[in-house]
């Protein structure tokens, strides 16, 4: 539940709790004064008859007495709803109004849903006696008052709960405007991921704007701890390229020299100089990738032209050479123009071949092909063997990816398995405005082997091409 809906409710509920307490108050107070004002009356009412009624005694002590009453006691109690009874002191009754109910003695009481005052009065005759006279009206001639008040008691807390419940949603949703406006303004930043956005500051110099200004310092420590970050990736990102590039000189130079040596020299002597000679190789090869991953990471390129997929292809197919003879190495190239780099898609193809003939066992098939379409240039290869693991494609294109065990997975690694091969398959397929993915081939509801799909944006029509690969399309076994 938002919290100006909390708001208003809490605030309607103690305005609800308040007009209650304030209605049972005002509401006992004024139905004890309506009370006594209606007994008031009717004790007023039953004097005012006792001074007015006059009762002769006639007769003597041989016929008897009889009792003369005036005024006319109904004309005096109808006005009223009243009723009027005059009994003897023994309680029988000797007048009454019609319709008087029997309350017997009772005086100054409510008996029978009446309110009943008895008064006694003095005959006027020769023995001098005493009469009562009782005078009652019902009480219920004050319960529509009451009722009427009970009701207007009860409409004003629903009308006043209601208000407070309007103006509470109100002044809640007032109050909120600023913490939705940063809520806002933090929503965009989580969009445009702009640490140097500015927080809008509240006019009020409340909690609210306490609020506003802590994150807006959040976000400026946010944003120089970011910037700072970043400078010291794009130093680190500069020193690999730069160091990566000025390594490749010295290397090549040993190579030479290894070379030569491998040559002349016999024996143990030739061995260790070959198998410097390897090492060398696998380190020139790891200065060359780190040096294309620090490129792509630093955002620098290298210049484009027109190049056909189909004899990059080709090339990286030769380029393997002997290391495709225990696997049957199938080529289907069609012509794929696209704008690139010769010796990245070559990484590029040369990467995922490998990867494919390193992770199958001897006697697997591997399936090279590229293709155009209106849109995009594909290169596919795809092997027979035993696939990727689940738990492990999620991170194939990482860099340095191993398994568990410390043995190197299927990531594309060459010789000592760097964990960079499929990394680059991936930065030089970005770079170049494309994308890779990992495809599972299945026969029979089972997988089988691993389907790598490149896609590369086409060259511009009126670019053309480097030329024409030198075998249009071919179907092999490598080796």
């Amino acid at each position: 539940m938002p919290i100006r809906t909390r708001l208003a409710l809490v605030s309607a509920l103690l305005t609800f709790v308040i007009l209650c307490s304030f209605a049972l108050v005002v509401g006992s107070l004024t139905v004890h004064r309506l009370r006594t004002d209606f007994n008031h009356e009717v004790d007023a009412s039953a004097t005012d008859l006792a001074e007015l009624l006059h009762i002769e005694e006639t007769g003597n002590a041989v016929q008897g007495y009889q009792l003369e009453v005036t005024p006319n006691l109904h004309e005096f109690a109808a006005s009223e709803h009243a009723f009027i009874r005059i009994l003897y002191p023994s309680g029988a009754v000797f007048k009454s109004t019609p319709g008087a109910p029997n309350v017997g003695l009772a005086n100054d009481t409510d008996v029978d849903g009446y309110r009943v005052d008895t008064i006694a009065v003095h005959l006027n005759g020769p023995t001098g006696g005493v009469v009562l006279v009782q005078y009652g009206r019902p009480l219920g001639d004050i319960q529509p008052t009451i009722a009427r008040l009970e009701l207007l008691l009860v409409l004003g807390v629903l009308a006043g709960t209601g208000l407070a419940l309007l103006a509470g949603a109100s002044i809640a949703r007032r109050a909120m405007q600023p913490i939705a406006r940063l809520t806002g303004a933090a929503a965009q930043i989580t969009r445009t991921r702009d640490a140097g956005a500015n927080i809008p500051q509240p006019e009020a110099d409340d909690e609210v704007a306490e609020l506003a200004r802590t994150l807006q310092g959040m976000l400026r420590s946010l944003d120089d701890a970011h910037a700072e970050t970043e400078a010291t990736l794009a130093r680190q990102r500069r020193f690999v390229a730069d160091a990566s590039h000025e390594l490749r000189t010295p290397l090549t130079s040993v190579l030479a020299n290894l070379e030569l040596l491998a040559e002349s020299l016999h024996g143990e002597e030739a061995d260790a100089a070959r198998s410097a000679l390897k090492s060398s190789r696998r380190m020139r090869r790891l200065v060359a990738d780190l040096l294309l991953l620090a490129r792509g990471d630093a955002g620098r390129s290298v210049p484009h032209e027109p190049l056909d997929l189909a004899q990059v292809v080709l090339d990286a197919a030769a380029e393997l050479g002997t290391l495709s003879a225990d696997h049957e190495l199938s080529l289907d190239v069609h012509p794929a123009v696209v704008q690139g780099d010769h010796d990245e898609l070559t990484r590029l193809a040369l990467n995922l071949i490998e990867n494919a003939l390193r992770h199958t066992p001897p006697g697997s098939s591997i399936w090279v092909t590229t293709g155009a379409a209106a849109d995009h240039a594909t290169l596919v290869v795809e092997d027979d063997g035993p696939g990727v693991p689940p738990d492990l494609a999620p991170t194939l294109f990482e860099r340095f990816v191993r398994g568990a065990d410390g043995a190197p997975r299927r990531d594309g690694t060459v010789g000592g398995s760097f964990g960079l091969g499929l990394a680059i398959v991936r930065a030089v397929a970005e770079s170049h405005g494309g994308s890779v993915t990992l495809e599972h081939t299945r026969r029979d509801g089972v997988t089988h082997g691993a389907r790598f799909l490149v896609r590369l944006p086409p060259a511009p029509a009126d670019s053309g091409a480097a030329g024409e690969p030198r075998t249009p399309a071919l179907s092999r076994p490598a080796g």
